[in-house]
């Protein structure tokens, strides 16, 4: 298969509590398992998300004190809304924002701030 990552990539690694219910968790925002090695697993979108989950305690880090957070940009802003919209923590969300990005918010099951959006046209 070939590579699609471009020349120069970053990839989150996020600690989480439940590998299962992070990996359904970003399943539903549009990732795909492409690894699993127990406590490790690499989550993949095709077209530049890249994710990696790694089991971890997050007992003191549960919402509202995780301190993580990820910011996915994507074309279709509402798409991936719809697949979280009972999740979106602003009501009414996707909105335009003040600083020039059309976004909602969700929180992960381990309390990561995950922002997906665009940039407004």
């Amino acid at each position: 298969m070939p590579d699609h990552r471009p020349e120069h990539v970053v990839t989150a690694i996020l600690p989480c509590h439940d590998l299962d219910r992070s990996q359904a968790f970003y399943e539903r925002l549009g990732f795909v398992l492409e690894s699993d090695y127990g406590d490790y697993r690499s989550l993949s979108d095709g077209k530049g998300w890249d994710l990696h989950l790694r089991a971890e305690d997050m007992s003191k880090l549960q919402a509202p004190y995780n301190p993580f957070g990820l910011y996915l940009y994507v074309e279709d802003v509402d798409a991936v809304a719809d697949r979280v919209r009972e999740a979106i923590i602003e009501p009414g969300a996707p909105h335009l924002k003040p600083w020039g990005t059309y976004e909602f918010a969700v929180s992960d099951p381990d309390g990561v701030l995950v922002r997906v959006g665009r940039i407004a046209r």
